[in-house]
C-alpha cells in the first residue's frame, strides 16, 4: 500500500494561494521592458564628441545608447538595453556597463559580456561626428 501524502492544511493552502501573484509578477517582469527601451529606428544626435573621452566611455540613458573612444580615438556606440531581459542599462562605471534587473554586466568598449546571465553582446550601432556633434543610427 502506498504512502499516504498528508492533507494540506487550510495555512498552507491560503500561504501558496497568496505567493502565487507574487511570483508571478517577478516572472512578468523579467520579460517586459521598460518604456524608453525601444531599439533606435533612425539616426540620433547625442551631444558635442568632447564628451567621450580617451580610453572612456560615456552613456546617453535617454537613447540607451553608448558611446566609447579608445586610445587611438576610434569610436564605437553600443545600443545599451540588456540582451537578457531587455532591461535599459542604467550605470556606467570606467567602461563597464551594469544592468539594474539581473545584474549582467558588459564592456563599453566592445559590447561584450562581462557577467553573466547575459550572454548575447550588445547591439553594434554606426556612430559619427558630424560638425562636432556625435550621432548614432542603427547599423545597416
Amino acid at each position: 500500500m502506498p504512502a499516504r501524502r498528508p492533507a494540506a492544511t487550510r495555512r498552507t493552502v491560503l500561504r501558496g494561494a497568496a505567493l502565487t501573484p507574487v511570483a508571478g509578477l517577478g516572472l512578468a517582469a523579467c520579460g517586459s521592458t521598460e518604456e524608453g527601451a525601444a531599439p533606435l529606428t533612425g539616426p540620433v544626435e547625442l551631444g558635442p564628441e568632447s564628451e567621450v573621452a580617451e580610453d572612456g566611455a560615456k552613456l546617453y540613458r535617454d537613447h540607451n545608447v553608448v558611446v566609447s573612444r579608445s586610445g587611438d580615438g576610434t569610436l564605437k556606440a553600443y545600443n545599451t538595453v540588456c540582451t537578457h531581459a531587455g532591461c535599459p542599462i542604467n550605470k556606467l562605471e570606467g567602461t563597464k556597463l551594469i544592468c539594474p534587473c539581473h545584474g549582467s554586466e558588459f564592456d563599453a568598449a566592445t559590447g561584450k559580456v562581462l557577467r553573466e546571465p547575459a550572454v548575447a553582446p550588445l547591439k553594434t550601432l554606426a556612430v559619427e561626428v558630424k560638425n562636432g556633434t556625435l550621432v548614432v543610427r542603427p547599423q545597416t
